[in-house]
């Protein structure tokens, strides 16, 4: 093989997907697999593999400098270690060790927020933004930090979890144990369930008639549907939500000072109807001082942020 590549791979709980790409994120290769963890870590790790290997020989001719993967959960960006997925089933799990042994590469593991947060620096939203937050909003809440330049990981890793931030104390329970978390209030499961709630309490909405009456069918997308029709049940959950996630972003910035704040995620596809209050919410809570001339705009890598995160990890960690 001739010119110099990196394989970046986004390990989640549904899908396992990869790709070859330069050291620019230019993607040469692409592959994916479901990751169907019930069938045991062995038969995922097997996975993991395939899907390093099928991008290396698509590379065309590209010699693969090592592996970068993000992973969801609790990992120790350190020492390689998926410590909890529950999505996954995984505690404990030595990935970067077991992975680098089977490929004959140099691997670097890493949180999949964390890792989208430097692809958003390096090739997307973030380019020449050195103090930035991008939170991530789907199932869950994620969120990566970084300032003067470089990720911030804390003392063993587990910087910015702000999904278990704690906005509302008496607010719903969240999976974590605790009340009240972002995640438990404006996450696509918390929209979902919020809008349900209104509609058993007896506010009518297009919401049941776009899932013919199956409220089980109900998720953060179909709530956006109805809110773009101008259902007024809809709305007001999301705007809701936006409120929250403004609440969290004004405790970031007072915390962190970012110039930028980018917000990607299958919920940020909303659009304007959560940017709104969202950036509403900023205005009127974060010190004019502090907040003057950050921005807060949608994340540009969509679905390839994981990936393209996994690159950007490799690159950081492996010159260190």
């Amino acid at each position: 093989m001739t010119a110099e590549a990196i394989v970046g791979i986004d390990l989640g709980g549904t899908q396992i997907r990869s790709v070859l790409a330069t050291p620019e994120g230019t993607i040469l290769a692409r592959y994916k697999t479901l990751t169907v963890p019930n069938e045991g870590q062995a038969a995922v790790l097997e996975r993991i593999v395939r899907a390093a290997e099928a991008v290396i020989l698509q590379g065309r001719g590209r010699r693969p400098r090592g592996v970068g993967i993000g992973s969801a959960g609790a990992v120790d960006p350190h020492g390689g270690t998926v410590l909890a997925a529950t999505n996954l089933g995984w505690y404990g799990v030595p990935l970067q060790s077991m992975l680098s042994e089977r490929l004959g590469l140099l691997v670097v593991v890493g949180n999949d927020a964390n890792a989208a947060a430097l692809a958003e620096r390096r090739f997307g939203a973030g380019q020449g933004a050195d103090n930035l937050v991008y939170m991530t909003i789907s199932t869950g809440i994620g969120a990566g930090v970084v300032t003067g330049g470089r990720l911030l990981l804390g003392a063993r890793g587990f910087a910015g979890e702000v999904g278990h931030m704690t906005i509302e104390p008496e607010g719903p329970p969240c999976p974590c144990g605790n009340s009240g978390c972002l995640e438990a209030l404006a996450s696509g499961p918390a929209i979902a369930c919020a809008a349900l709630a209104r509609i058993d309490g007896g506010e009518a909405s297009t919401i049941s008639d776009i899932v013919g009456g199956d409220h089980t069918q109900v998720s953060a997308e179909v709530v956006a549907r109805a809110a773009a029709d101008g259902d007024a049940v809809a709305t007001g959950v999301i705007r809701r939500a936006g409120f929250y996630i403004g609440v969290c972003l004004v405790n970031l910035i007072h915390l962190f000072e970012p110039e930028l704040i980018l917000i990607g995620g299958g919920v940020a596809q909303i659009g304007t109807l959560l940017f709104d209050p969202i950036r509403a919410t900023v205005r009127e809570r974060a010190i004019p001082a502090i907040r003057e001339g950050v921005r807060i705009e949608p994340a540009a890598l969509g679905d390839d942020a994981g990936m393209l995160g996994a690159i950007a990890l490799f690159q950081e960690y492996s010159r260190d």
